[in-house]
């Protein structure tokens, strides 16, 4: 479990202004500890989904799945877009983003109905298993495109195994 060679990339990094309206991608975000990420509209005091993340190569498979040839990020309006790394691995695991950020899984983010309007007859199941992870904020900093996203691997967790 302990075991995770490889980094992930920040590919995309999308804030959600207000719910159900725009979204605005941007290079770099603020992650605060107490209210996630800076600007997004779900940023509020803690909580268990104050960070969403995707992983690139599942909106790849559910654009497979509809038929399509790609799959906008914005349109599931997940906060960061992850490629090269299993974020299922990371589930209920510490993992860092950049060099000051460290962020906790806290559980799988189911897609929601809004997945059909937004990605077509099917966008919900197909979304199934593909919604990415939320987390809570262990660590603040910032994150821009391009950060590495590794496992935090501490001597406690592998005395544990």
């Amino acid at each position: 479990m302990n075991s995770l060679p490889q980094s992930g990339t920040v590919e995309r990094i999308i804030i959600r202004l207000v719910k159900r309206g725009p979204i605005e991608e941007v290079e770099e975000v603020m992650i605060d500890l107490n209210e996630g990420v800076i600007g997004d509209h779900y940023s509020k005091k803690e909580g268990k989904r104050m960070v969403t993340l995707i992983q690139k190569e599942h909106l790849d498979s559910v654009a497979s799945i509809l038929g399509v040839d790609t799959i906008d990020p914005s349109l599931v309006r997940r906060n960061f877009v992850i490629s090269g790394i299993n974020l299922l691995s990371l589930h209920q695991r510490q993992f860092s983003i950049g060099d000051n950020v460290i962020l906790e899984s806290t559980g799988h983010c189911h897609p929601c109905s809004r997945m059909e309007t937004n990605l077509g007859a099917g966008g919900y199941n197909a979304m199934r298993g593909h919604g990415g992870l939320t987390a809570r904020v262990i660590r603040g900093g910032k994150i821009k495109v391009d950060d590495k996203v590794k496992l935090v691997v501490s001597e406690l967790s592998v005395k544990n195994l």
